[in-house]
């Protein structure tokens, strides 16, 4: 229902900062919950975070907790994953998905294509 097309990923290194973008398209966006989920080679792909339609709750992984925020702009369709103290662990590729809700974003079917994020060391 919504198609969702990721950018911001690049070269970082360690310690620093980077802010990913999920723009959207469809009159609907306001109505989805959005999330960030990444994917490094060999491993599973683990949801990051999450957002409800309206901004108002928030969901992260522990392991970015204190350093990552999503956030969402409604009247731009944008969905954002700024990124900060950034370790080599956090190298991935990084999608956004859609859903009815945060709680239902791991069994989201509405992808981006992803964009990849490598942190050195």
């Amino acid at each position: 229902q919504v198609q969702l097309v990721e950018s911001g990923g690049g070269l970082v290194q360690a310690g620093g900062s980077l802010r990913l973008s999920c723009a959207a398209s469809g009159r609907t966006f306001s109505l989805y919950a959005m999330g960030w989920f990444r994917q490094a080679p060999g491993k599973e792909r683990e949801l990051v975070a999450g957002i409800s339609s309206s901004g108002g709750r928030t969901y992260y992984t522990d392991s970015v907790k204190g350093r990552f925020t999503i956030s969402r702009d409604n009247a731009k369709n944008t969905a954002y994953l700024q990124m900060s103290s950034l370790n080599p662990e956090d190298t991935a590729v990084y999608y956004c998905a859609a859903g009815r809700s945060i709680a239902v974003l791991p069994s989201a079917n509405n992808w981006g294509q992803g964009t990849q994020v490598t942190v050195s060391s």
